[in-house]
C-alpha cells in the first residue's frame, strides 16, 4: 500500500512545462496536482489573458466594429477585457462554489478559481489565431457585414481554417471546465456539468422575475 502511495505521489510531480504540455493529454491529473498542491503560479496572468480572449469575442458577436475604430477594439479589450475578465471569473468561481454545496461540493473559490484558470489556455490559444485575422482584415472582422472575402483565396481559407481551429479550442475549454470542476469538487463529471449550469440559472432567474414584474406594471 506504501509503494502504490509513492508512486501515485510520483505522478503527481508536474514541472510547469509538463502542466502546459499535459493539461492536453491528462488533464485530470493535471489538475489534481494544481489542487493538492494549491499551484497559484500563473493563475492572474492566465486570468488576465482569458479576460482579453473574452473580450474580443464580445467584440466580434456583439459587431462592435460598425460603431467603433479597430484601436478602440482593442484598447478596450486589452484594457477592459483584462481587468473586468479577471473579476469576472472571481465571480463566477464565487458562485460555482456556492451552487456546489447544494450538490455536496467540497471545494472554496480560491480553488476553483485556480482550476479555471488553467482549463481556460486553450481559449487562450485562440489569441494566436485572431492576431493574423487582424493583420489581414483589420476591423471587417468585428463588423455585422464586414468585408472578410476580398483578401484572396489563400487569406479565406487561413481564416475559415482558424475559425475552425478556435471553435475546436473553444469546445476543449468547456471540456477542461468540467473536469477541472469534477476533480476540485469531487463530482462526477454529470454533476461537475450540473454546477456549471448552476451559476447561469441562478442569475437569470431573478433578471427574468424583474422583466416581469415590470412588464405587468408598465
Amino acid at each position: 500500500m506504501q509503494e502504490i502511495i509513492e508512486n501515485n505521489n510520483e505522478n503527481l510531480n508536474f514541472t510547469d512545462k509538463d502542466i502546459f504540455r499535459k493539461i492536453w493529454t491528462s488533464p485530470r491529473k493535471v489538475f489534481k496536482y494544481i489542487n493538492e498542491k494549491h499551484y497559484d503560479k500563473y493563475v492572474t496572468m492566465l486570468l488576465i489573458l482569458s479576460g482579453i480572449s473574452n473580450a474580443f469575442d464580445r467584440a466580434s458577436m456583439k459587431n462592435m466594429g460598425d460603431t467603433m475604430s479597430l484601436e478602440s477594439i482593442i484598447g478596450l479589450s486589452i484594457v477592459i477585457g483584462g481587468l473586468l475578465g479577471w473579476i469576472s471569473f472571481y465571480f463566477y468561481a464565487a458562485l460555482l462554489s456556492w451552487t456546489g454545496k447544494w450538490l455536496n461540493g467540497k471545494s472554496n473559490t480560491t480553488a476553483i478559481i485556480r482550476i479555471i484558470s488553467y482549463a481556460m489556455i486553450p481559449s487562450i490559444i485562440a489569441l494566436v489565431f485572431l492576431i493574423p485575422q487582424i493583420a489581414i482584415y483589420g476591423v471587417e472582422i468585428f463588423k455585422e457585414d464586414g468585408d472578410i472575402i476580398s483578401a484572396g483565396l489563400i487569406s479565406n481559407i487561413f481564416v475559415y481554417v482558424s475559425a475552425f481551429l478556435e471553435s475546436i479550442l473553444g469546445i476543449w475549454t468547456l471540456i477542461l471546465c468540467i473536469i477541472g470542476i469534477s476533480e476540485v469538487q469531487k463530482f462526477s463529471i454529470g454533476k461537475a456539468i450540473l454546477n456549471i449550469i448552476l451559476p447561469v440559472i441562478v442569475i437569470l432567474i431573478p433578471i427574468v422575475i424583474i422583466v416581469l414584474l415590470f412588464q405587468s406594471f408598465s
